[in-house]
């Protein structure tokens, strides 16, 4: 089963846009699936449902930081390469779909108990929310085989 498959089954199964993306990286991040599904279970729903950045683009930060991020306090290039990595996925997701927003994304307030009832009845979440972790997993994918070190020294 490849990553997209993966993911696409466990939000099929109920886990946000987050934990499936870190789930469906969790052998690059030397993590178990259960772990990385915990670590990321307050981020979907743009953050605690509260629709900030979607939770697919969250999840993706948090693989880019923990593949590409800053471990050792001298290493100011895997800190500036982690930025540059997240910056490039942001720019990338906006120009397929617009916005990182999960409110604008999805276009229903699901805040509210009557936005959360009419975005299941657009089925917004099957439609929208699953095309977003696609275009997350690919885009990690393609910035992920970037080199290591994409920094000129």
């Amino acid at each position: 089963m490849n990553r997209k498959e993966k993911a696409l089954k466990l939000y099929a199964n109920g886990f946000n846009c987050s934990q499936v993306i870190i789930a469906s990286f969790a052998d690059l991040l030397d993590l178990n699936e259960e772990k990385a599904i915990l670590m990321a279970s307050g981020f979907g729903g743009g953050m605690g449902k509260m629709q900030n950045t979607c939770g697919a683009i969250t999840g993706s930060y948090m693989v880019i930081g923990f593949l590409r991020g800053k471990f050792v306090e001298e290493n100011k290039v895997s800190n500036e390469e982690s930025g540059i990595l997240v910056r490039e996925f942001t720019k990338r997701f906006t120009e397929i779909h617009k916005s990182t927003n999960c409110k604008a994304l999805i276009k229903f307030d699901i805040g509210t108990k009557e936005g959360m009832e009419e975005a299941v009845k657009a089925e917004v979440f099957k439609k929208k929310c699953s095309s977003y972790i696609i275009t997350a997993i690919e885009i990690l994918e393609d910035i992920l085989s970037l080199p290591n070190t994409i920094i000129k020294k």
